[in-house]
């Protein structure tokens, strides 16, 4: 028996998600499909780095499962990638340790957040990046970014139906909002995240960019722990995550 590990790149535009789930079409769904083909009609589950909600796209998703074949790692790539549907790539293929956990052995996790700022909507990116057309201070953003840094109890930013149980704690290594062109690139860089994290504090960003709310209100919202005190969660198509570490040992 071998453990394999694979990154992977999908866009989630027509995946209900990651998570499997009856009679929808999912990214678990589509890979233990084919893995099961390989297998002859042995199921073969896999563990994901973690879950990623309908139309969120991936980069970087890391996923692991337990084999009895021994092939060549570039044939397992290849008999992957010739029974996934074309929104769905294996990008690498690579032995693991026994011990090796996709979603537990994560040391960092990368996600970025694209938004398309133009007075006119973009038809060919409605999948990919969030529509914005007003006007926003991006350096109010930058300042804002700044105090999100660190290790906070990001409780505010979590969706009220997270099922995260004990400390809603987290670190965020980078939090960073640069505009190119036309589009708005946040990347955010931490130990971990809530259930809709990224996409609230997004929303919060583009609240203080509006002028609605200053950068060091963040310290404040951290402080009071209350969802209730922010406004909705942005849409989902501009999500991405991008890049999953852990130790080069593993």
């Amino acid at each position: 028996m071998v453990r394999l590990k694979c990154i992977i790149n999908y866009d989630g535009s027509q995946f209900s998600g990651f998570q499997i789930q009856p009679k929808k079409r999912t990214v678990q769904g589509a890979l233990e499909t084919a893995l099961t083909k390989m297998h002859k009609g042995e199921y073969i589950r896999i563990q994901a780095s973690g879950r990623t909600d309908t139309g969120v796209h991936a980069k970087g998703q890391t996923i692991h499962f337990d084999s009895a074949y021994d092939i060549p790692l570039y044939n397992w790539k290849q008999a992957l990638n010739t029974l996934l549907p074309n929104d769905l790539y294996v990008k690498e293929v690579e032995y693991a340790d026994d011990s090796f956990h996709a979603r537990y052995d994560v040391i960092e996790k990368e996600y970025r957040y694209y938004v398309w700022h133009e007075s006119e909507p973009d038809v060919f990116k409605r999948n990919y990046a969030y529509y914005f057309p007003y006007e926003l201070d991006i350096r109010s953003i930058q300042a804002a970014c700044d105090y999100l840094e660190g290790t906070h109890d990001f409780t505010t930013f979590s969706s009220a139906k997270a099922t995260t149980k004990g400390t809603k704690e987290r670190t965020l290594y980078q939090v960073s909002c640069e505009k190119k062109g036309s589009e708005i690139e946040f990347i955010f860089r931490g130990s971990g995240f809530l259930y809709n994290m990224v996409r609230i504090i997004v929303g919060v960003l583009l609240d203080i960019g509006q002028g609605r709310r200053q950068p060091a209100d963040i310290m404040d919202l951290l402080a009071k722990r209350d969802r209730r005190l922010v406004g909705e969660t942005v849409p989902s198509e501009g999500l991405y995550l991008w890049n999953v570490r852990y130790d080069e040992k593993r």
